[in-house]
Formats: structure tokens, sequence, C-alpha cells
């Protein structure tokens, strides 16, 4: 770090909103489109199917380019780098907004993910090197709360706009934020002085080009595996294949090439090892809860696309009061395996909480607490893991670190979300057996229950055949959505323990030896 790049007064307060908005575009993007997927469907007359391509192709070219960013970034000089991706996720978000099919959509959304993976991690940086040591966890703070608001804020803001205007504007409402971004940039974001650029002969093109494809093959994998049947779809399988046979040829690329793309061997060190996998897990519960608590009130309550979003912004609003409170903990010397430890405890208390109240139709009170837990849940797990994965690396090896845990927390939301679709879906065809098995027609209490409904389709007109049909749809239904509800149930009460058995492991991490800030400041490099 330079300390010619920390910047102070109004300075600092300019980049720190141009990184925020930046930040916040790019997850924001991630998940708006979420709830604008059936307008899309009609008006590109797509099916299903291919409209899910919207997300999937912005997530590969999100997680694609990530890895890389840190090389992008000494190449062509970060301030450049980052404009230059702005301008890109900009020019994309005016292109997707006047798509005239669905595959038009699908390619710019792509390219889009490609600049927006570049804008969360160069932000990250840009941020941290604006402040001195002393009020690193504070930058961490202010930066987390672009990358933990962000997934809450895209359903209920995509359900106002899709309600009030029309699906194309949850794309043009970037270009004016995108074109500001840009101008900042050009004029405040300062680049580091980097070491000489690679020639072209030693710039790790084979590198590039397995990660793309493993990267590239296992997203896909996990964001249409479900909906193919997995190994079922000849595409998966062929798929899984190129998937391992490119990453066994990265691996032995990395490991012997003079420049590498991705310096591997930074994982040896024993905490950036377990922060990786604690990354991970933060992006599993992250983006699968964010996931099934929109879900679950929408198919089995009824609720509206904003009326379940705006049921997250209270928790959202506790972490960003967290942020500030744990990153002054972390520099007066709190430790942060205790903080992660009681951030993993929460968020089992929040899974557990969800198990317990979960019924055919839970009020919307009985949720707030509980998300108010999830919430303070993810305000202490966010800055002490960046922190504690970083705590013992130094120089470059930051920026390799930090690396390793942006791409982990992407890879695990996806991976969380989609095994908890997998999950869901056997769960729920067990279920179903299990209680119609339990189903006896010759029972008093069935018999009941359809002549009292037979009674009163008939009181509304209908033959008595036809009472009694609609009778047992309704008995159908029923035992399909009570189903529904018990596998929603098993998701909570699954991902509550996956929470509760971190917990020891992260209380074995190394404490960083002195009381020494730590200096963040080369992250991504």
């Amino acid at each position: 770090m330079q300390d010619s790049l920390v910047e102070y007064g109004y300075r600092r307060v300019i980049i720190t909103i141009t990184a925020i908005l930046c930040a916040l575009l790019e997850i924001v993007d991630s998940t708006i489109v979420n709830v604008a997927l059936n307008e899309m469907k009609g008006n590109l007359g797509a099916t299903l199917s291919e409209v899910g391509w919207v997300i999937t192709a912005y997530a590969i070219g999100n997680v694609i380019i990530v890895p890389m960013t840190s090389w992008l970034s000494q190449q062509f000089g970060r301030r450049n780098y980052f404009a230059a991706s702005i301008v890109i996720f900009t020019i994309c978000s005016f292109l997707c907004g006047n798509a005239t099919n669905i595959w038009e959509l699908v390619f710019f959304r792509l390219v889009q993910g490609i600049g927006g993976g570049a804008l969360l991690v160069t932000s990250q940086t840009i941020i941290t090197e604006s402040y001195p040591v002393e009020k690193r966890s504070m930058a961490q703070a202010i930066y987390g709360l672009g990358v933990i608001i962000g997934p809450t804020l895209g359903p209920p803001l995509g359900g106002y706009i899709v309600d009030n205007y029309s699906w194309p504007y949850i794309f043009f409402i970037n270009i004016p934020i995108g074109i500001v971004a840009t101008l900042l940039t050009l004029q405040y974001v300062r680049s580091p002085k980097y070491a000489e650029k690679r020639a072209a002969k030693d710039v790790d093109w084979a590198g590039i080009f397995l990660l793309a494809v493993f990267v590239g093959s296992l997203q896909y994998i996990l964001e249409r595996g479900h909906e193919e049947d997995w190994f079922e779809s000849r595409m998966i399988t062929t798929l899984a294949a190129t998937a391992f046979v490119s990453f066994i040829l990265f691996l032995w690329r990395e490991f012997t090439f003079r420049y590498p793309i991705v310096e591997l061997r930074v994982l040896r060190n024993a905490n950036l090892s377990i922060g990786t996998v604690m990354s991970f897990i933060l992006g599993f519960g992250l983006y699968g809860s964010t996931f099934i608590v929109p879900l679950y009130t929408q198919s089995i309550l009824g609720w509206t696309a904003l009326q379940s979003g705006a049921l997250m912004i209270p928790a959202a609003l506790t972490t960003a009061f967290m942020m500030p409170i744990i990153a002054n903990l972390i520099s007066r010397g709190v430790k942060q395996q205790f903080l992660v430890a009681l951030g993993f405890l929460l968020f089992f208390i929040y899974s557990f909480w969800g198990y317990k109240i979960i019924t055919p139709d839970t009020s919307k009170d009985a949720f707030f607490w509980m998300l108010m837990v999830r919430g303070a849940g993810l305000g202490l797990l966010f800055i002490p893991i960046t922190s504690l994965s970083l705590s013992t690396l130094k120089g470059q090896e930051i920026g390799q670190g930090a690396s390793f845990t942006g791409m982990m927390r992407q890879l695990g939301g996806s991976f969380g979300i989609a095994a908890i679709t997998t999950f869901m879906s056997k769960q729920n065809s067990k279920h179903a057996a299990n209680l119609a098995e339990h189903l006896n027609i010759t029972d008093f209490a069935v018999q009941q229950r359809i002549a009292g409904l037979k009674a009163s389709f008939m009181a509304k007109g209908m033959t008595p055949d036809v009472a009694m049909q609609s009778a047992y749809k309704v008995l159908q239904y029923s035992v399909s959505k009570q189903a529904a509800v018990l596998s929603y149930m098993d998701v909570f009460l699954y991902l509550g323990l996956l929470f509760l058995f971190c917990i020891p492991f992260v209380l074995l991490v190394q404490e960083r030896k002195g009381r020494e800030p730590i200096d963040l400041s080369e992250a991504m490099h």
C-alpha cells in the first residue's frame, strides 16, 4: 500500500460514495431480475427454462471475472479498468432494456456480468486504500453495507418497478448512476504504481481459458442442474466432465507456469484456507436465506414480490447498523473468531426459529424478530471473516487471498440455491407420499372433511358429482401445500445445523500475533 493513496476530506467521501454505488449496482442487479422473469417471459415469448438464463448468464460472467480482476487491474491500471467496467455495465444495461428476443437479453446479461464482477471486488480495494490503516475495519464495514444490503434491496425495488412501469426499467435505472460513477471515477480515483506489466508471451492465456471453462461450466451446472434433472441430462453430464478436466489442468498450469493468473500457493496459509471455506458458507447462508424466505412467502402465503421484498428491509437495516459497531470492536482488539462464532450461532437461532414458526398461514408479524436475528448474524460475519482470512498474509498475497474469498462467496451462493432447490424437490415428494399414505379414505375424520367440502360446493350450485370431484381436489391441494411447508421446515432445520457445525472449526483459527491493525490495503491488487 502506498500512503499517497489515502484520501482525506471531501475526496474520500466522493470516492467512498462512488465505490459503494458501483458495488450496489452490481449486487442489486443480480437479484432485481428475479421478480421480473414472468414479465420477460410473456413479453419476449420465452419459456420458463429460457428466461432462467437471464440470471444464469449474469452469474457466469460474474464468477469468471472475479479471480482475474487482480491481474487485469495490474495490466491496465486500476482506475482505467474500474472505469471501463462501469462503462461496459452501463452500456449493457441499456442494451438489456432494449433486447428484442430472449437470447439477445441473455448475451447482454453475460457481458454485463463480466463488467459487474469487476465492480464488486475493485470497489472493495478502492474504499480500503482510501482510509488510513487504523480505519481499515471501518472501511470494510462501509463496503460490507453494499454487499449485504444489495441482495435484499433487489426484489422490492424490482417488484415496485414491474408493478408500476415495465421490466426494461429495471435495467434503465442503472444508466444515470453508471454515467455519474464513471465521471467520478475518472476524476477522483487514483491507481497505485504497479510492478511492470507482463509482456504478451508472459500472460497466462491458457490459465485464463481453463479458469473460464471450469468456472463457467460449474456455474451452469449449479444454476440449471435442477431444471434439467442433473445427471439425467447429457448437457449437465458433459459439462461436469468438462469442469473436472479443466479444473485439473488449471491446477497443473497454475503450479507450473512462471506468472500464474491465480496464485494458488497462497492457500497454504491456514487462516486463508479456513476463511475461504467460511466465505463459501457465508455465501451459502446469505444467498440461500435471501432466496428461501421470499419463495416461501410468495408460493405458500400468496404475497406479492413487493411485500416479500419489503419483509427483508428491517433485517438489512439491522445489518447496516451492526457493521460500524463490529468494525469498532475489531479495532479495539476483540478476537474475530469469537465474533464469527457468535454470527454462526445467531444464524443457527434464526434458522431454528424459522423451522418452528413456518406453517401454511404464518402471519407477517411472526417473521420480524426472526429476520432481525438474521440481520445481526450477517453483521457479525462479513467483516470478521474478511479480516480473519487475510490477517496473516503479507504484500501481494493479500490481493490473491481477497480474490479467493470473493469468488467463494459467489460460488457459495450458487451452491446454496442449487442445493436448496434440489433438496426441497426431493423432500416435497417424500412428504407428499407420506401424507397421502396416512390419508385413509375409510377414516371417519377424512370422510367428514370430504362430506363438508362437498356440501359447501353443492350449496354454491354444483351437481353432486362435480362437488365431490372439487372436494377431492381441495384435499389434494391441502396435502401438496402441507408437503411444501414441511420441506421448507427441513431446509431451515438443516441450514441451522450446518451453521452450528461450523462453530468449533471457527474457534480453532489462529489468533494474529500482536495488536497492530490488519492492513487490508493491498486487497485485490
